[in-house]
């Protein structure tokens, strides 16, 4: 089950946030029932997730929690979440699908995770530009049997607010996880950040480091990527044949015929087609692009060096053999950061977690229980 709360970031915007895992025992006043959204990657797979809400972790007044349940079938609508896209590019893009019966080239991994302790620490997921909550799922849910996970939907993003005043600045995207963990009250969080939300998670984590306990930076380069990156983003946006007719018209564009796809790709196309919606005309991206070229101007003509040696907490870089963080920046990233740690897995590519979810899990598990550990002893 996925729980929605909402969280007031930075400038009043208007922020959904996702918790998922067994609701606590006893619902707070104001909890209104809603449709059931699929959550983009993952069905409940049905793991032990024995978790109440722990003491002096309650949600604090304000936000208002609303319960929601996931449906096995059928498209999502505008409101629903859906699931994470990449960029330009066979491996920049998605590198697998996020539909509402969860992906259809890998398995959703069955391990077993422990029961929740009753102080439960908080993970706070970020998914990367294009993405929605919903695309942490089937990890957010592994997550729970120890952790209070939650996953947030950043502006601009899902079924957050899409402020038109330009406000996707990178401070106001990391105000908005600060004001997350803060009126959730998962300090001291881990945070796991996936491309774009792996910026703000380690400059959220350099800014605050009392409400960062750890660090997972997925496949998000330190470099700038220059003005030619963003020209070459806005031509990519300007390419796409919006409205797409149908559903099947995105799966084939954004996985055979889009100029970027060096060859056919069809996780790809399953992916795209969860960030569209049905809009009179056909089918329309659920965000704005231009919105979208604002929030990676704000990153890509610098580089964030600096800001890596600044995060004081355990980190773990990881990366796909495929993807578009490589392996000497990576271990260049690893040696900046002051307690940086290094892993990676084969056979994946920018979206290693929909890639290859079994060996992500994998990857993070040993440093997630050194986490744990550090923070029991």
């Amino acid at each position: 089950m996925a729980r929605r709360i909402e969280v007031t970031g930075a400038g009043g915007v208007r922020l959904a946030a996702w918790e998922f895992g067994d609701p606590p025992k006893g619902e707070p006043a104001g909890v209104v029932p809603e449709q059931p959204p699929p959550l983009g990657t993952a069905r409940q797979t049905g793991r032990p997730t024995a978790r109440e809400r722990p003491p002096g972790r309650a949600v604090p007044p304000g936000p208002t929690l609303r319960v929601v349940s996931q449906r096995d079938h059928g498209d999502p609508t505008d409101d629903e979440p859906r699931g994470v896209a990449g960029g330009p590019g066979s491996h920049g893009g998605p590198g697998g699908p996020a539909t509402s019966d969860g992906p259809r080239t890998s398995k959703t991994p069955d391990r077993p995770v422990a029961p929740a302790a009753q102080d439960t620490p908080g993970v706070l997921l970020l998914h990367g530009l294009m993405g929605r909550a919903s695309h942490w799922a089937s990890t957010a849910r592994w997550l729970s049997g120890r952790f209070r996970a939650v996953a947030l939907d950043q502006r601009g993003h899902g079924q957050s607010d899409r402020p038109a005043d330009g406000t996707y600045t990178r401070d106001a995207y990391v105000e908005d996880a600060e004001a997350a963990i803060e009126q959730l009250g998962l300090g001291p969080a881990v945070l796991v950040g996936h491309a774009m939300g792996a910026l703000t998670a380690w400059q959220l984590a350099a800014k605050r480091p009392d409400l960062v306990s750890g660090l997972i930076i997925l496949d998000m380069r330190a470099s700038a990527l220059g003005a030619a990156s963003q020209r070459e983003w806005a031509d990519w946006f300007r390419a796409w044949p919006v409205p797409f007719a149908t559903l099947a018209d995105v799966r084939k564009w954004f996985g055979e015929d889009d100029p970027w796809v060096e060859r056919p790709h069809r996780a790809r196309g399953e992916f795209y087609a969860e960030v569209m919606r049905e809009e009179q005309d056909g089918w329309h991206p659920v965000f704005d692009p231009e919105q979208m070229l604002s929030s990676r101007e704000a990153w890509v003509l610098d580089a964030h060096w600096e800001e890596l040696a600044q995060v004081r907490c355990p980190s773990l870089v990881v990366r796909g053999l495929d993807g578009e963080l490589g392996r000497a920046e990576a271990q260049e990233m690893v040696r900046v950061l002051p307690r940086g740690q290094y892993a990676e897995v084969s056979d994946a590519g920018h979206l290693v977690h929909y890639d290859q979810p079994e060996g992500w899990l994998t990857a993070i598990e040993p440093f997630l229980d050194q986490i744990l550990t550090d923070l029991t002893t």
